[in-house]
């Protein structure tokens, strides 16, 4: 299963060392074509200049960008050269809708469309235990599987095309409450001046703790936002659950409170932090 990667930020690159590392991976594109030389040259594979040439020579195009926009221009473009037979599977966080769309373009040209995105953000793409939520055909995903494991550490098949991208919406939605919930729990922490190691460490052992919690609530009390997923970039994929629910009826009142936040922050320059930048507002001085 020759495996071509597309797309080469925070994610991709992380993604790419550990495809490489179990011999599938054959040749990778990106944008800026410096990025995919360099990684080219580092792992021994092929950058190449298009993405349709990377489609052409092989089995299983993985893409990893960052909007809506982008998947479609990158599907459309490996659609004049794909074989008949091949695998595509969109690792991005863009809407039910883009996957559909995405699908009926590759359908045409006889080639499975599998929306595959993924929760873990740098360090998991960087160690390869990313979770993986997977909408389309079920026999696809089991010949991608192989290729998919050395991503991940869960891969889980949600249903029809589309049904990935909605489970993505659903963790992306519970990451704004988790955040809202453990900045603000902190910042009060802070106030009644009690050890905040201490209050990491036992509240990590108990009912509420959480890997955000872990991961980021002794940095963020230091004011260290250092990206493991940009706020920018929750922001976008928020702005994607909030069409969502309002299509489908559902509560946005977490959703717009977040984005108010983010826009906040983002508007003083911070949009290219850690999520964990919420603190920022929360805090008092």
């Amino acid at each position: 299963m020759k495996t071509g990667m597309i797309g080469l930020g925070a994610m991709g690159i992380g993604m790419a060392r550990n495809i490489v590392k179990a011999g599938y991976l054959t040749g990778v594109y990106n944008r800026t074509i410096a990025k995919a030389q360099s990684l080219a040259e580092e792992l021994n594979v092929t950058a190449f200049d298009q993405p349709e040439e990377l489609a052409a020579n092989v089995d299983i195009v993985l893409i990893c960008v960052s909007a809506d926009q982008d998947v479609l221009a990158m599907v459309e473009a490996i659609a004049l050269t794909i074989k008949p037979g091949s695998i595509v599977v969109d690792m991005s966080t863009v809407s039910s809708d883009t996957a559909k769309q995405a699908a009926a373009i590759l359908a045409e040209k006889q080639v499975a469309f599998l929306d595959a995105p993924v929760s873990g953000g740098m360090e998991g793409a960087k160690n390869g235990t990313l979770a993986m939520m997977v909408g389309g055909d079920a026999d696809a995903l089991e010949q991608a599987r192989p290729v998919l494991e050395t991503l991940t550490r869960c891969i889980m098949h949600m249903g029809a095309t589309g049904s990935g991208q909605a489970t993505k919406a659903v963790n992306q939605i519970m990451g704004a409450g988790i955040n809202q919930a453990v900045a603000e729990a902190l910042a009060f922490a802070q106030v009644q001046g009690l050890p905040m190691d201490k209050v990491i460490e036992v509240i990590s052992g108990g009912a509420s703790g959480n890997w955000f919690l872990q991961h980021r609530g002794s940095t963020m009390t230091q004011g260290v936002f250092a990206p493991g997923f940009k706020l920018a970039l929750h922001h976008k994929d928020l702005k994607i659950c909030q069409r969502m629910a309002k299509q489908s009826g559902a509560s946005t009142t977490l959703i717009d409170m977040t984005l108010a936040d983010y826009e906040r922050l983002m508007a003083e320059g911070y949009g290219d932090e850690d999520i964990s930048a919420l603190y920022r507002l929360k805090a008092i001085d």
